[in-house]
């Protein structure tokens, strides 16, 4: 089976100018209650966008905003040139895994078809095209063979492949993505990057949160730190930084960098000025 149905053409919304995401002084949150405060920056359309910072920050809130699953409570989006919630067959959305019930009983091909949804109507009859869709979303991800399988039976990597692969499956032209890489080992992991990086080069745009600092500075184009309001927006090279690092993660970190890999950790000083580095994972707070 060939994935080109999926890859051969995205669907653009405004294809003349215009970035595919613009951020404006968006206050949001729940009851009243604000999460994000005056966070503004702009994703040009093809980028990779990495959102980093502690739990509790906000990222996956500012996902959820841009869906139009959360109201604002001041000042707003535009997705794809539209200003508030965005035509829904044109973003693709996958969640944190433990939102999902996994214990649902539906195989992993009617995963990977749900996301035909968002073109046909929850209630319209599947067509030849809608199935081919997802089988090729599945080929993508490297989950065809498994198409049959419940999708509790799987890990969680599979279970996040799957996710991918329903966000995938109507052609968006913006993906959102809510911590990908959590349950992925290395290898999943660089091969889901270089998934991306192929959607990348047909014209998709991809916004992701994440704690893995590795995967922002070597292959997204911008970092967007996060906590609570915006500390930093630019060039991974550029932002990922001791200052910025300090301040979006509440400690003074170190950038710490080893066969290839990006890790933020904690340092500390002895009385006596000697500095000591606690080894901590300090990313996945």
């Amino acid at each position: 089976m060939s994935a080109e149905p999926i890859l051969e053409k995205i669907e653009s919304a405004d294809p003349t100018s215009g970035p595919a995401l613009a951020v404006r002084n968006l206050w949001a949150g729940y009851n009243g209650n604000p999460v994000l405060e005056a966070v503004n920056f702009q994703v040009d359309r093809g980028d990779m966008v990495g959102i980093i910072g502690p739990n509790g920050s906000g990222k996956s809130t500012l996902i959820k905003t841009v869906l139009g699953l959360v109201k604002p409570l001041r000042g707003g989006v535009s997705v794809l040139g539209r200003n508030g919630a965005p035509k829904r067959h044109l973003v693709g959305y996958t969640p944190q895994t433990e939102l999902v019930d996994w214990d649902f009983p539906v195989t992993v091909f009617d995963v990977a078809l749900m996301g035909r949804y968002s073109r046909r109507g929850l209630f319209r009859r599947t067509t030849k095209e809608d199935r081919e869709a997802a089988d090729a979303s599945l080929e993508l991800v490297n989950m065809f063979d498994l198409r049959d399988r419940l999708i509790g039976e799987l890990s969680g990597g599979q279970r996040r492949r799957v996710l991918l692969a329903r966000a995938m499956a109507h052609n968006p032209e913006l993906l959102l993505l809510d911590e990908p890489m959590a349950g992925l080992d290395a290898t999943a992991q660089h091969q889901l990057l270089d998934l991306l990086d192929e959607l990348r080069s047909k014209g998709a745009t991809v916004v992701l949160s994440t704690h893995d600092l590795s995967c922002v500075s070597s292959r997204c184009d911008k970092a967007a730190c996060l906590n609570r309001r915006l500390i930093a927006f630019g060039k991974p090279s550029e932002v990922l930084n001791e200052q910025v690092l300090g301040e979006t993660f509440g400690t003074h970190l170190l950038m710490v960098h080893l066969d290839g890999q990006a890790y933020a950790v904690q340092h500390h000083t002895h009385p006596d000025g000697t500095p000591e580095v606690d080894h901590s994972d300090h990313e996945h707070d």
